[in-house]
């Protein structure tokens, strides 16, 4: 046998085992019910935003602030400090930098939460902040919270008018997650409520200049160049601003009442509105302004829905940010389906569960598609005005691998999936998350639109997911909607070769789902596209033989390595295959450091981010992701080797 083949055989070997040993232990965190609930965590801003959300509910009496949330108060203190950097600052992703808006945050927190000023902690991150520019250098969203205790200025946050909600369809050219932040946010904003602060607390300590920013107004007056999207709602914000002022009162209650409406209609037949934690935080403001006591049913459902994120389990305190059970599922079960000889029974109850989850109600998404059928599958437990085309197309993969209970069920399940995918197809061939042309790109342009995710434009890795979905129930090429997809795959190609990813950290992902989409299509692997995608991988290959890219490629707009991660280094090693590389030495590297760094359980240690909320503003650890794909990796592998690729 010659050392090639030696070397091949060990790793069949070697992959084998650890498949088995990851096999084990997905079959032993199955819940009952048929679901895998996995942690989603990410950084300090959600702990903050929580002991914010406290001095809202139980405001100070006779200037002295003891809720009686204390003893939760003050874990959250401990779980921020925890975080803190050398520095003194705040990160929003393991082992990045500074965060100047997260950092604010903390110390607004830690601050209310009892830090004596003088306290070394709070002096470092007091120091850091004003090395950054000062709280005028935060983000709008930490204006406008602060603002809400008169502790920034009003007149110098972002206006966020509720008449927007007249303007027809005009908050469905905002991306989902916008929408179901900015319109609570509206409402509380324009209660203009002051609420008050335990006596001599403020801020003025985080300020540069007096509270000035060079133009003199925080950055929010418009320049004297020529037309710009960013001068123009600039100027706009100056008329709102007058207009809470002097303008129609009538019309404002009209707009704060249906904004109302559309909040509560939103809170129907899911986790709270979007099941995501800022709105479901602001609706909880938003009912208090609204009349609705503690006790109402809408304000007991809403708190209640917002404490389910707590983890507080005696040695952890932190906040999830939603729940993802779909996604892992989906993800665990098309992992374990792609295995030689699957765990039926266990895909069976996944598959069960899956299809209980189905869409049936129209949600945002039909105001485009008004006559598609409502399917789709969503995120979260429950979430059913947003059905996700990304859990959808993993859905549909998972279903692919197993077999249901009830095969009628599943077969019109997928088929109406099936439908809803083709329908949500943007013009530009591609696909995005939660809407169809979701890309009016003014938008990104007005002053709260810096959490950098203002709109839902396409991306290549739902594409590159939603092909391989498509091409797994039968489609190909010959169809025209798989055919604009693998034409926009090719058009969003960078130039080095790689693939953006809009939904994990970054190109690695972009380019593992852009290659397993075209492969899928039936997109030939000697094609120049292909082979420049894989020279790319190949080539940011670390020396340890996995793969690892930071969170700070987001901000570079281009590929910045890290440690090796089990994610991403799956990610890898599935685009060489998905590519047609088989054979050689840097997916026999990476499948070898998988199997190395296998822990006995059948898991593997991951602490970096490599999922994606927001870019450059909000990362996620998905703690599925660093089992789960490794699996997919390792039994991808093993299937091509025993010549079982087929389906």
């Amino acid at each position: 046998m010659t050392p090639k083949l030696q070397v091949a055989g060990a790793l069949v070997d070697g992959a084998s085992q650890a498949t088995r040993k990851t096999t084990e232990y997905f079959a032993r965190t199955q819940d009952q019910a048929g679901y895998w609930r996995v942690l989603l965590t990410a950084d300090t801003t959600l702990e903050s935003d929580y002991i914010l959300l406290q001095l809202w509910l139980h405001p100070p009496e006779n200037g002295v602030w003891n809720p009686p949330t204390r003893p939760l108060l003050d874990k959250a203190v401990q779980s921020i400090l925890q975080r803190q950097l050398p520095d003194g600052g705040f990160n929003i992703y393991p082992k990045g930098p500074t965060d100047l808006s997260a950092t604010v945050k903390a110390y607004f927190a830690l601050k209310l939460a009892g830090l004596d000023y003088n306290d070394l902690r709070l002096a470092r991150a007091r120091e850091r902040i004003l090395a950054l520019g000062g709280i005028q250098a935060a983000n709008s969203y930490v204006k406008v919270n602060l603002s809400l205790f008169d502790l920034f200025p009003r007149d110098q946050a972002p206006s966020i008018p509720p008449e927007m909600v007249l303007f027809r369809n005009f908050i469905y050219e905002m991306s989902s997650w916008t929408r179901a932040i900015v319109i609570p946010l509206a409402i509380v904003h324009a209660f203009n409520p002051r609420r008050p602060v335990p006596a001599g607390f403020d801020l003025k300590e985080l300020f540069i200049a007096d509270g000035k920013a060079a133009d003199g107004n925080m950055g929010f007056l418009p320049d004297r160049a020529s037309f710009t999207w960013r001068n123009v709602f600039l100027r706009l914000d100056i008329f709102l601003k007058l207009w809470e002022k002097y303008g129609s009162k009538s019309l404002r209650q009209r707009a704060i009442r249906k904004a109302g409406q559309w909040m509560l209609e939103h809170t129907q037949h899911t986790d709270g509105v979007a099941a995501i934690y800022p709105p479901m935080m602001y609706v909880i403001m938003a009912l208090d302004l609204l009349g609705y006591p503690p006790d109402s049913p809408e304000r007991l459902e809403a708190q209640r829905q917002f404490d389910r994120l707590m983890v507080n389990d005696g040695e952890r305190f932190f906040f999830q940010p939603c729940f993802s059970v779909v996604w892992d599922t989906a993800i665990a079960a098309f992992a374990l389906g792609e295995a030689p000889e699957p765990p039926h029974d266990a895909l069976r109850r996944s598959a069960d569960w899956l299809l209980t989850k189905e869409v049936r109600r129209k949600g945002d998404w039909s105001v485009k598609r008004p006559k598609t059928e409502p399917s789709g599958w969503y995120f979260e437990f429950a979430n059913e005005f947003y059905p996700d085309i990304d859990d959808t197309a993993m859905v549909l993969l998972a279903l692919n691998r197993s077999s249901a209970s009830r095969s009628e069920d599943q077969q019109a399940s997928e088929h109406r999936a099936i439908r809803w995918l083709f329908d949500m197809q943007s013009k530009d061939g591609g696909w995005a998350a939660f809407d169809v042309d979701n890309d009016w790109r003014p938008l990104s342009f007005v002053p709260f639109a810096d959490h950098n995710a203002m709109l839902d434009p396409t991306c290549p890795d739902i594409t590159g997911r939603v092909l391989e979905a498509l091409c797994a129930h039968g489609y190909n090429r010959s169809h025209q909607g798989v055919e604009k997809g693998v034409q926009y795959l090719i058009r969003a190609q960078e130039e080095d070769g790689s693939w953006y990813g809009r939904w994990g950290v970054d190109y690695v992902y972009g380019t593992f789902l852009a290659l397993r989409g075209l492969a899928a299509a039936g997109v030939s692997d000697r094609e120049a596209y292909v082979q420049r995608g894989l020279e790319w991988v190949r080539s940011i290959q670390n020396f340890d033989g996995g793969w690892g890219e930071s969170c700070e490629s987001y901000r570079r707009k281009s590929f910045v390595a890290a440690g090796s991660t089990p994610s991403q280094t799956a990610w890898a090693v599935l685009a060489l295959l998905a590519g047609g590389d088989t054979t050689s030495s840097s997916l026999h590297d990476g499948i070898e450091y998988l199997i190395r760094t296998q822990k006995n359980d059948g898991t593997w240690d991951e602490e970096l981010a490599t999922g994606t909320g927001f870019p450059q503003v909000f990362y996620l650890c998905y703690h599925l992701y660093r089992n789960a794909f490794p699996l997919l990796a390792l039994n991808a592998f093993l299937k091509i080797k025993s010549g079982s690729n087929g389906h």
